[in-house]
């Protein structure tokens, strides 16, 4: 059964750059060492205020115990990037854990 996180990124807004590009790279690294099923990274449209800027983010994974145990199969750089995101951010938080019941998303974007 897939398993799903989401999270929310409070980020400083002169950082959002900064964030996105080691959000990003974070996130490529975790795919190929870890096993995650992937993310997606949605800025929120209409913020609430200008003092931070905010993202939600969802991974999927192929079984909660998976995502439990992850973070050991990170190459060395993984830190340095993973800090660097979390310098960009106000606060960081894991919003919910979640089991797939059904899934209707399509697996690439129609054009």
């Amino acid at each position: 059964m897939i398993f799903t996180v989401i999270y929310s990124f409070n980020v400083l807004p002169e950082k959002c750059d900064i964030f996105e590009e080691s959000w990003s790279q974070f996130t490529k690294l975790i795919y190929e060492y870890e096993g995650s099923l992937g993310s997606r990274l949605h800025r929120i449209a209409h913020q609430i205020n200008s003092d931070s800027i905010y993202y939600i983010a969802y991974a999927q994974w192929p079984s909660k115990e998976l995502w439990e145990n992850s973070g050991n199969k990170l190459p060395k750089e993984a830190e340095a990037i993973r800090d660097t995101m979390k310098s960009a951010c106000l606060h960081i938080e894991t919003l919910y854990e979640l089991d797939v019941i059904n899934d209707l998303l399509s697996p690439t974007t129609k054009k």
